[in-house]
């Protein structure tokens, strides 16, 4: 009689084996997927920012064409010709802004001119307090280092990405070059930009045009509505700061106003740096009584926006947390300079709504 040959007890290390290679094998198939992401994602910054004035123009185009897009559908819907209506809405808007500056400059330069050494002497106050009455153990070779290091970052911020330092005429050809080419984006945006947008679409497969279409549309509500409320809140914050440096009897109070209304298009960030300036200006031309009131109405002022008008003149779907914003702005400013700290914001904006309306339609299919 045969006796049953006993089974080896199967050994934990060959089970482990079978349940730790699947995990390893997936972890080494989602890490080669990230390094390729890795590499295209860094391709393409390279590619942006060798072409950063055509991006520059692209993103001026888009904005300036989203600001005139209103006034450009009106003309349009009257039966005005699409290149007239283009040629009259852009040269319309550039007459309004030539003649704004005829009137403002001459009212405001004589100020603008003073500007400069009074921050220069507000900021030379403030480093006076700091090393001889303030209770920091601070003193004027810290000052010293910390300006000298102040000119090393401003210096290394125009270093092109081989390394040279971009030489001033050099980067003002470009802005110019960038602007032209934007105003001429414009044109063929007011005249042909739906045509344009049709035309995009036959690219997109059929069952996603209609996702297409309302992924597009909010992304332009999203740009328009970032536009308006800044230009409302820049008003607002902008004449409360400008009328309160001037009843407490500071000097400069137009270009504190109208720095504090360009900005509002930064937002959190530029609140500060403007609040910033009126209060340093005040504290030269006024005294540190005043400054104080300045600084409190400052503070005020970006609370009722922040927790009352934003919300009602943005909207919610505007609505981004601080540490977005400062995301962003950090973001934008570190690949592409002050431009890129400019268009952080709303660019993060139009592609957070766009991400929103495209899992939107994902949870109406799953509903379906």
């Amino acid at each position: 009689m045969s006796h049953p040959q006993p089974v080896p007890a199967s050994s934990g290390r060959d089970d482990d084996a079978r349940v730790v290679h699947p995990l390893v094998h997936r972890a080494g198939a989602y890490a080669w997927r990230l390094i390729g992401i890795g590499i295209v994602g860094w391709a393409l910054l390279k590619l942006l920012t060798a072409l950063w004035v055509l991006l520059l123009a692209a993103a001026v185009a888009t904005l300036l064409g989203r600001a005139l897009d209103p006034v450009a559908s009106r003309l349009r819907s009257r039966g005005v010709p699409r290149a007239l209506v283009a040629a009259t809405t852009l040269l319309g808007f550039l007459a309004l802004m030539a003649g704004i500056v005829v009137v403002l400059v001459p009212l405001i330069v004589d100020e603008f001119e003073d500007l400069g050494p009074t921050l220069e002497q507000a900021v030379d106050d403030v480093e006076d307090w700091l090393v001889d009455d303030s209770p920091f153990d601070v003193s004027r070779q810290d000052i010293d280092d910390f300006r000298e290091e102040a000119r090393t970052r401003v210096s290394d911020s125009l270093e092109s990405q081989s390394g040279t330092i971009v030489s001033g005429t050099l980067v003002a050809f470009e802005i110019v070059t960038g602007l032209v080419l934007a105003l001429i984006t414009t044109f063929f945006l007011l005249k042909d930009g739906d045509r344009f947008s049709r035309w995009l679409l036959t690219f997109v497969p059929d069952e996603r045009q209609h996702l297409t279409t309302r992924v597009a549309a909010r992304s332009w509500r999203t740009l328009g509505g970032y536009l308006k409320g800044s230009a409302t809140l820049g008003v607002i914050e902008g004449t409360a700061i400008g009328l309160t440096v001037w009843i407490v009897g500071g000097a400069l109070a137009v270009p504190v106003a109208v720095i504090t209304f360009f900005a509002a298009f930064l937002p959190f960030v530029g609140a500060v740096l403007a609040g910033a300036v009126a209060v340093l200006v005040t504290l030269v031309t006024a005294g540190f009584g005043p400054a104080i009131i300045v600084l409190i109405v400052a503070v005020l002022i970006q609370q009722f926006d922040n927790d009352l008008l934003a919300p009602i003149v943005f909207g919610k779907n505007l609505q981004l947390h601080p540490l977005i914003v400062l995301a962003a702005i950090v973001g934008g400013s570190t690949l592409f300079g002050v431009f890129g700290a400019v268009l952080a914001v709303p660019v993060t904006a139009v592609v957070i709504n766009a991400l929103a309306e495209w899992r939107d339609d994902g949870r109406v299919d799953e509903d379906a």
